[in-house]
């Protein structure tokens, strides 16, 4: 792993900022991908590694924006983590490697915690998910990428508001909010 760790800081005047995590592109985003981030109009985007292609990162910028970190079959010159502070309202740290499951990694949750970070963005698994895990919500936005096992293709959005923030998955063969099945019981 290498050791660097860059800092981005953005402010934003609208009701709502509209940032949209995309993870594991593998240098073949879904075909629609540019469509729904079109229809979301973000005001960032944060790729959380394997990108895959330099083009990947050109083509996400027409959207918006990009901020992106080195996954494990990347070596394009992206740095291993970034932390955004957005506003002073919070800060994210954006990573492609950071959990056991859906617990954060402890060189991770240490990190996060150095940096005051109260969103963690990841990628690596494939596996969307948005968890709290002692302090920190871990946001996983799941590949946007060619499909691995039977596992959706999405992205995620982070959305900020001054009374707070939520996180959602899209659907990149649907453009509609994913859900995970419940188990029936």
């Amino acid at each position: 792993m290498r050791k660097t760790h860059n800092h981005v800081a953005f402010d934003f005047t609208e009701p709502e900022l509209r940032i949209a995590c995309v993870a594991d592109t593998h240098s073949k985003p879904h075909a629609d991908l540019a469509r729904w981030l079109a229809d979301l109009a973000p005001q960032r985007i944060l790729h959380a590694g394997d990108i895959g292609n330099a083009s990947v990162l050109r083509d996400l910028e027409k959207q918006a924006p990009v901020t992106a970190v080195r996954g494990n079959i990347d070596d394009l010159g992206e740095p291993d983590v970034v932390t955004i502070a957005v506003d002073g309202l919070l800060k994210i740290m954006l990573t492609h490697i950071a959990v056991n499951g859906p617990r954060l990694r402890p060189d991770m949750l240490a990190l996060a915690k150095k940096e005051d970070a109260s969103i963690v963005v990841c990628g690596h698994s494939h596996v969307p998910f948005a968890n709290h895990d002692r302090g920190v919500t871990v946001f996983n936005p799941g590949s946007a990428g060619p499909r691995r096992f039977q596992l959706p293709i999405l992205f995620g959005v982070v959305r900020v508001r001054r009374e707070g923030v939520t996180l959602e998955h899209i659907d990149c063969e649907t453009g509609k909010k994913w859900k995970p099945i419940s188990p029936r019981t």
